[in-house]
């Protein structure tokens, strides 16, 4: 169940720190967000994460914990205690082409991410001979970090909902997530795999400014280094604004029915076209809550 978890964490996060086209300024850094107003009988809470981080570096503030108490129902951008969700998810990330992992790449290549993935994950690459190469990059994203435990904000904080016998909810299907990852080019992805074989050591220490920048809470210096990615550069519509937008009415929905805590990638929430902003022209009132 672990691993499970730890491979839609990875998926979670392509999906998350997708590179955005402009660059706005805000004076705001928060992570947990309180909404209200526009008829709201009870405020629900919006928090950005970070899908993976290791133990020592993750935190959980007594503002972040009484929003999550106080709130009726937590909703992710996936419903993850839905195994039959879970499940579905996983099954997209299977080849129906007819097409076997191995043709994706040179023999060079393959053989570069067959060390790679036996060295690194510690895993066989003939389990994923049926996989798409998206499957491999979500895995790869994982080994970003500094640890060999890193943990999922989104399964720690819902298993705290769990134990509080809320209802878990998702903002999307898996098939919306797959379609989404669907969109980057194959041609984008087998260049990613391979730069991140070669590049390892960049992709941690650009991770590990993340990190340090989520842990003082600085959204807008995220922001700014999602920004100066240009990995998928024109994708970003697709992979971060449209979901977006799509979202607005789901959250609308729910929070006129109860209390609702959202707890999203950070990514997700500045920019013109982030949720903040995006709530905020729907006529909601959005406050950072320290």
């Amino acid at each position: 169940m672990k691993r499970v978890f730890k491979f839609f964490a990875g998926l979670l996060m392509l999906l998350s720190n997708a590179p955005a086209k402009a660059q706005p300024v805000y004076a705001d850094n928060c992570l947990l967000w309180q909404i209200s107003g526009k008829g709201l009988t009870k405020p629900s809470y919006l928090f950005g994460t970070i899908h993976l981080i290791c133990p020592t570096d993750f935190f959980w503030t007594e503002t972040m914990r009484k929003s999550l108490d106080k709130s009726d129902k937590l909703c992710l951008e996936m419903d993850m205690d839905d195994m039959n969700v879970m499940m579905t998810a996983a099954a997209g990330f299977m080849d129906k082409s007819g097409k076997k992992l191995h043709e994706y790449f040179t023999p060079e290549q393959y053989t570069l991410l067959s060390n790679y993935v036996k060295d690194s994950l510690g895993m066989n690459i003939a389990s994923f001979e049926m996989m798409k190469p998206i499957a491999l990059q979500s895995l790869m994203a994982i080994r970003s970090t500094s640890c060999d435990d890193a943990i999922s904000y989104e399964d720690t904080i819902m298993k705290v909902a769990v134990n509080q016998k809320k209802e878990v909810m998702g903002l999307e299907t898996p098939e919306e997530q797959i379609t989404a990852l669907e969109s980057i080019p194959v041609d984008s992805v087998i260049s990613g795999l391979m730069d991140a074989i070669e590049n390892k050591n960049d992709d941690k220490k650009e991770y590990a400014e993340m990190v340090a920048a989520y842990k003082i809470q600085d959204i807008t210096k995220l922001h700014s280094m999602i920004v100066q990615s240009e990995e998928y550069g024109d994708l970003t519509n697709t992979l971060i604004d449209v979901r977006n937008k799509k979202w607005i009415d789901r959250m609308s929905g729910m929070m006129n029915k109860s209390s609702v805590f959202f707890a999203v990638g950070a990514g997700h929430l500045w920019g013109d076209s982030g949720v903040i902003k995006l709530l905020r022209a729907q006529g909601y009132k959005v406050e950072p809550k320290y």
